[in-house]
């Protein structure tokens, strides 16, 4: 019997669909010059987060893998980010403490935790809490970040060893090490040199990456030179292929790490949506946060299931790609396999890569995602704002990574808060020759109409703020020329009401009522309107209470005076 309907199509990967063939010349070559700095990236970040160099390569080329098979974005480089290693660190010490095997397996579960998490986050539509992250708190963490960031890697550049928890303990104790005389300066030497080796190709835009020259110059220097011996170096790699690594973990790890998984989580979306978004429009297209929640979270789960540790959009190797001309997810895909094919093949290469230099590749990301350009703009706009940011910076080098993005957002809320809760309110006037009515602080030389109190609420009406617009109605009556018959509410900011606000909206209305004060509202938002109906309060502000403008609750009153 044969089957009707039409044949089941292949599955495409979404950045792959409308895939051109000329496109492949290009996304070869991106991935070939992507993969100059996959490998020191990942094994850089490995170390800044306290895990083997190895495990940055595992979180290199399984999320690569993963998110081109799902990701929305075409041109998204995933992998191991400088930003993030201090919140795994911070994470992950209490409960490893000097066990490297075990600092792997919970490192492991951290990214499965925040891949579920953003799942789970996605099926319900989550997207919208990233807006707790706001401007000036992204800005005081990102440069908190980084100076946490290039601290924990002096010691490591001065070729110092040093014990401590926090990069400010290992700073610490490096300085008295530093002044005894113990920098080993053919250490500090390359790494000076790979520092300049990084920026200067950045400095004159350069093609070739400053990485791959550092890397290249840092071990051919190691080898001739013969300093296996006098300073530390990465040594071979195991020669294998990503696999799990979640042997001795339990529920209790899982309890401790789900804090920080939620935390992490969080800043990883928010930055990996701002640029997929930003990408996507360069190219006048458009990238779903929830498709990108989902991809996310798979390639961190992924990340963590083989052995890696969590990964974040990265904002050095994206532009590597995009600058080497990459057309779709496929470019990321040539990358992982030339990895991996290192990994098989010449893994004993990294015997003569030298700490100090994948130090200086840390410091250089740390440089990268620090803004003191930004700092210096938002210093100069807001006073409350910049208050944020400067807890956000102090929270994070201070209290550490993740308690202080949770005291940065609090102290964001309250901000929030305390504008809903004291908002912007004014009478409005009528401006000779300017259409609509306008703030009379702003516009002194504006003329009343007579009869009429025009005042404007700039927030929704909640239990915080419902007693203040009555205070402001009757203090401006009070103020108001002798005869305001009308008080118009420019009702247009009222986005939403409660049952307390209402309640207060009554209590003004029948205290106007008893002073031969009328209350009308224009512009109110219909939802606003349905929800006043549905608190039986239809009878009182009947559709008469209702205009569509201002302008015409003016003209209205005006015909009822003329009508009189």
């Amino acid at each position: 019997m044969r089957r009707s309907g039409k044949p089941r199509s292949l599955w495409i990967p979404p950045s792959l669909r409308g895939y051109r063939t000329e496109w492949l010349r290009h996304d070869l070559v991106a991935g070939a010059a992507l993969f100059a700095v996959l490998v020191p990236a990942g094994m850089a970040y490995a170390q800044a987060a306290g895990l083997p160099p190895v495990t940055g390569l595992y979180a290199t080329v399984v999320p690569l893998l993963a998110y081109a098979a799902v990701g929305p974005s075409r041109v998204l480089v995933l992998g191991p980010d400088s930003a993030l290693a201090p919140m795994i660190v911070a994470a992950l010490l209490p409960l490893a403490a000097a066990d490297e095997q075990r600092s792997v397996a919970l490192a492991g579960l951290l990214a499965i935790l925040i891949g579920a998490i953003m799942l789970v986050g996605s099926a319900l539509r989550l997207g919208i809490v990233t807006g707790l992250l706001s401007k000036p708190i992204r800005l005081g963490y990102l440069n908190g970040i980084a100076l946490l960031v290039m601290a924990s890697q002096v010691p490591v550049l001065l070729g110092i060893s040093v014990d401590g928890e926090t990069p400010w303990d290992k700073l610490f104790a490096a300085v008295p090490k530093m002044l005894a005389g113990e920098t080993n300066m053919a250490a500090l030497l390359l790494g000076l040199a790979s520092l300049a080796l990084i920026f200067v190709p950045r400095w004159l835009k350069w093609k070739v990456p400053g990485v791959l020259i550092a890397v290249v110059v840092s071990c051919t220097a190691v080898a001739l030179l013969g300093l296996r011996d006098r300073v530390d170096v990465t040594g071979a790699l195991p020669q294998g292929l990503p696999a799990p690594a979640l042997g001795g973990i339990g529920w209790a790890d899982v309890l401790a790490l789900l804090p920080a998984a939620a935390g992490i989580a969080l800043i990883v979306f928010v930055d990996t949506g701002t640029l997929s978004q930003s990408l996507a429009a360069a190219r006048n297209g458009k990238v779903s946060g929830n498709h990108e929640m989902a991809a996310l979270g798979t390639a961190n789960a992924a990340s963590g299931l083989l052995g890696g540790f969590p990964i974040s959009a990265s904002t050095s190797r994206t532009p590597v790609a995009v600058e080497s001309g990459s057309k779709s997810q496929l470019t990321g895909v040539v990358g992982a396999v030339l990895v991996l094919g290192f990994m098989l093949a010449a893994p004993r290469v990294t015997e003569f890569l030298p700490s100090t230099t994948l130090a200086a590749i840390v410091i250089a990301a740390a440089v990268g995602i620090a803004d003191p350009a930004g700092v210096r703009r938002l210093l100069g706009m807001s006073r409350s704002e910049s208050l944020v940011m400067l807890a956000a910076f102090l929270g994070v080098t201070v209290l550490g990574v993740l308690p202080g993005i949770v005291v940065a957002v609090g102290l964001a809320i309250l901000d929030f808060l305390r504008r809903a809760w004291d908002p912007y309110r004014a009478e409005l006037v009528d401006v000779p020759g300017v259409p609509g009515y306008h703030d009379v602080s702003r516009h002194p030389d504006g003329e009343r109409v007579p009869g009429l109190l025009i005042l404007r609420f700039d927030a929704p009406l909640f239990f915080g703020n419902g007693a203040l617009l009555g205070s402001f109605v009757r203090n401006a009556l009070d103020e108001a020329p002798p005869g305001t018959e009308r008080v118009v509410l420019a009702a247009e900011p009222v986005t939403g009401i409660d049952t307390t606000a209402l309640d207060e909206l009554i209590q003004l209305d029948e205290w106007l009522e008893r002073h031969g004060v009328d209350l009308v509202f224009a512009e109110m938002k219909g939802p606003v309107k349905d929800r006043l109906l549905r608190y039986g309060m239809a009878a009182r502000f009947s559709p008469a209470h209702f205009y569509p403008t201002t302008s015409e609750a003016v003209r209205a009153y005006q015909r009822e005076g003329r009508e009189a």
